[in-house]
């Protein structure tokens, strides 16, 4: 079955930071260090700590109908770096 939910840690769960085009996000829980790009950051924002919907986080970013397929492909990565929770 298809995640329909997703949550990123709350924001004191990460320590973020910006190195130019690339944000470097530690995330405290699992000791590890990510290196991503947008709109991941603003992604974790979205989600933190609260469980969103696709259609949610399609809305907040202003994603038509068609790009909800790209946005459910990067939450999956997300799920699968352990940055976010999917249920």
């Amino acid at each position: 079955m298809a995640a329909t939910r997703y949550r990123a840690p709350v924001a004191e769960g990460l320590c973020v930071a910006p190195l130019d085009d690339l944000v470097a996000i530690y995330h405290r829980a699992s000791g590890l260090t990510h290196i991503v790009v947008a709109p991941v950051p603003e992604l974790l924002a979205a989600m933190a700590g609260e469980w969103r919907s696709i259609e949610a986080l399609a809305a907040a970013f202003g994603l038509a109908d068609d790009e909800h397929a790209a946005l459910i492909e990067r939450l999956d990565e997300l799920v699968a770096a352990g940055l976010v929770e999917a249920r």
